[in-house]
């Protein structure tokens, strides 16, 4: 069983300030990642959303914010409702002069169900890598 967790680093031609908003305000987060109401940069916060590759049959996603630290990093647990597991999504932010470095982190995918083949590991990698790598990327460029 691979242990490791899933790892995406990306650099974007905008300030630390300007990414911190995009991955925390939940109405720019609308615009690139999920929409979510609930959803504050606070612990303790409790969110949840609708997602999956079947429109017609979509996991209810349930987390809870476990870390902040304004400006550079955001942690929250990441579940789903009706299944074993739990897992954690960070995000953390590294200023680069003009651009500032996110690297994600999604750690403990080894306790969702292996007889699930949605929550594979590869299936979080092309999601996070979409995400990531082309929705928060065009999203940052176009403000």
């Amino acid at each position: 069983m691979d242990t490791t967790p899933f790892v995406i680093e990306r650099s974007y031609n905008a300030s630390a300030a300007k990414v911190w908003n995009a991955i925390t305000n939940k109405n720019e987060m609308k615009q690139w990642y999920f929409d979510l109401p609930e959803f504050k940069a606070e612990v303790g916060c409790t969110f949840s959303f609708l997602g999956g590759k079947d429109p017609e049959n979509p996991y209810t996603h349930l987390c809870e914010v476990t870390e902040v630290i304004a400006g550079k990093k955001i942690t929250y647990s990441w579940r789903y409702k009706g299944y074993e597991g739990i897992s954690y999504v960070s995000f953390e932010l590294f200023e680069l002069g003009d651009q500032t470095k996110l690297v994600l982190t999604h750690a403990g995918l080894e306790t969702f169900p292996a007889s699930n083949p949605d929550l594979a590991r590869l299936n979080f990698a092309m999601g996070w890598t979409s995400l990531i790598g082309d929705s928060l990327t065009g999203y940052l460029e176009k403000q």
